[in-house]
């Protein structure tokens, strides 16, 4: 078994370190630099990430950085893990598309099967969101499209998975962006960014939801990652969401980080789980 749900215990992830990163104009976040990203603060970030992963108990693999993927540290966005395998994406920007080549080869390396793969639509993993264990939401907003959707739900539902379709605004760039699921019941959202029947979706399953405005999401306030054990990876600078998080019982692992974000993407985009049990 690779990955059973987005808030069991995380056991081990891929990841790629920053070397080759630009704040690229490919999205809202990263149309706000004119100037070269930091490489050496990017490096003390991303290592300081690792370093809390393995004082966690989580191993960590890498992908080796190359000039030819500057992207590749959002290592969520290649694909999706499930149990049985992973879910291969597929890129909508040229800048990625080395990504796919490169972190496909790795996953043979690490003898993890494909067990769906996304050809003619688009699917990239920060739109990938277990809601329990049998259903995983997929956001439809700038880079994963309603044809990509369709071949998840091909690949996956004879597995016995349920795969939801959620649409939202294309500057939110992934859906975890503005929704993000850290323990069995409860979530992080900006839900009035949320379609209403998915919501009413969340209220049927009792996932309770902290939520956040609207300029959260390009401080990434939603973009956490769950370590299982009520253990969850923020972001230092968003206090009122790590408050509510302890409020909720949760153990908050506060991370430093605000140079590679400038890029757009944070903890949960730069993560790939390999195994979560």
């Amino acid at each position: 078994m690779y990955v059973k749900n987005g808030t069991g215990v995380l056991k081990r992830v891929l990841v790629s370190k920053p070397e080759y990163l630009k704040a690229a104009k490919i999205n809202e976040i990263a149309k706000k630099w004119n100037y070269d990203l930091d490489l050496e603060k990017m490096a003390e970030e991303h290592a300081a990430f690792v370093r809390a992963y393995e004082e966690n108990g989580v191993k960590v693999e890498f992908l080796p950085a190359s000039e030819k993927r500057p992207n590749s540290v959002f290592a969520r966005d290649f694909g999706g893990c499930i149990k049985e395998g992973y879910v291969l994406g597929r890129f909508k920007l040229p800048l990625r598309y080395e990504e796919h080549v490169d972190y496909e080869a790795k996953m043979k390396e690490l003898k993890i099967p494909v067990v769906a793969e996304v050809k003619e639509g688009l699917f990239e993993g920060g739109d990938f969101a277990f809601l329990n264990e049998h259903t995983i939401a997929i956001g439809m907003a700038d880079r994963s499209n309603e044809k990509g959707v369709e071949e998840i739900k091909k690949g996956l539902e004879p597995l016995g998975y349920q795969v939801i379709g959620v649409p939202v605004k294309p500057e939110y760039l992934h859906l975890d962006m503005c929704f993000n699921l850290v323990d069995d019941h409860l979530a992080v959202t900006y839900e009035e960014g949320l379609p209403e029947e998915f919501v009413r979706l969340l209220d049927q399953m009792e996932i309770k939801r902290i939520q956040v405005p609207e300029e959260a999401i390009f401080a990434h306030g939603c973009n956490l990652q769950a370590l299982g054990n009520k253990r969850v990876m923020s972001l230092k600078q968003n206090q009122a969401v790590n408050e509510a998080l302890a409020k909720e019982g949760m153990n908050v692992i506060e991370l430093d980080i605000t140079e590679i974000l400038k890029a757009g993407g944070g903890p949960h985009c730069m993560t790939f789980p390999l195994e979560r049990i």
